[in-house]
């Protein structure tokens, strides 16, 4: 994969800046340890325009824009989400 152009990183800074909530769909890299489905929040984008995420199940770990498929949570699930947290506070 060759290495992205200043415009391609900045777009992707843009489009998932800190704090972006997003969900795993296909990581292509066999020793993966995100499962598929996964849910993380973005950290930071580097200069090579990988996407650094933490996820959920306590890993950090990037993701390649065009090689791993990932989406932003819509605000719904991020509501969902929050209420199951309010749910389980209650308890």
């Amino acid at each position: 994969m060759p290495f992205p152009s200043r415009s391609q990183v900045d777009f992707t800074r843009s489009s998932y800046p800190p704090g972006t909530r997003i969900v795993l769909s296909r990581m292509n890299d066999p020793f993966s340890p995100v499962e598929l489905g996964t849910r993380g929040t973005v950290r930071y984008v580097d200069d090579a325009g990988q996407v650094g995420v933490t996820w959920y199940n306590g890993r950090s770990l990037s993701l390649i824009p065009g090689v791993d498929s990932f989406r932003k949570l819509t605000q719904q699930e991020i509501a969902q989400e929050q209420g199951m947290k309010m749910e389980e506070m209650k308890l």
